[in-house]
């Protein structure tokens, strides 16, 4: 919590995840694995221009068509299937409300259960688009942890997740604001060649150079 309150008296409440609805969120966490947000943006966009940013849309849609429009965000044709496994996925439970009737547990063993939807993907969806009280664990989180000593920052996912969990009350609006701080932290200063000058956590930092 030292931590958390720290970064929210450096950069305020971010209430973030930035999209316009739930569907959008589960979209943007498929598209977000390896690039960085702008590519996101531009790959949403031309799914909103298409008039292709719905799970119908998405499963009616020639799969070579779908990578297209995606395809500023990278790894195109990777993600554009990655996109149909979650929409089909989605369509047989009756979309994101089908998820919302299961407990936490069940719809995080469901998303898990999705060929190419891994723990941070699927907890995204989980906080972001289901308001559930699940901790997202990224690259950024890490290297925070590690920096600040807080942890070796090559655990498990699950020990940090659960880590997170264990220390924090089990607030939706806490690990949202905490998670996207930490975001805002490693665009600001804590790169994988931190910018100590700038930091404002840097009395802590251990000063390295991490992944």
């Amino acid at each position: 919590m030292a931590l958390y309150e720290d970064l929210l008296a450096l950069y305020g409440a971010q209430s973030w995840w930035p999209a316009d609805s739930p569907f959008e969120v589960a979209v943007g966490a498929i598209l977000t694995q390896n690039t960085n947000w702008s590519n996101v943006e531009r790959a949403l966009e031309r799914l909103k221009a298409a008039e292709a940013l719905g799970c119908e849309a998405i499963l009616a849609m020639d799969v070579a068509r779908l990578a297209e429009l995606i395809r500023p965000a990278g790894y195109y044709n990777l993600k554009a299937q990655r996109l149909r496994n979650l929409c089909r996925y989605l369509s047989e439970m009756g979309g994101l409300q089908g998820l919302r009737a299961l407990s936490c547990a069940q719809a995080r063993e469901g998303l898990l259960g999705v060929k190419g939807v891994g723990p941070e993907t699927a907890d995204d969806i989980l906080l972001f688009a289901l308001d559930r009280p699940v901790f997202v664990i990224d690259a950024y989180t890490r290297r925070l942890l590690r920096r600040q000593g807080l942890a070796r920052g090559d655990e498990p996912y699950e020990v940090l997740r659960q880590g997170f969990e264990q220390a924090l009350p089990a607030d939706v609006r806490l690990f949202k604001e905490y998670h996207a701080l930490i975001v805002e932290h490693a665009k600001r200063a804590c790169r994988k060649r931190a910018d100590c000058a700038v930091c404002g956590l840097s009395e802590h930092c251990l000063r390295l150079e991490v992944e």
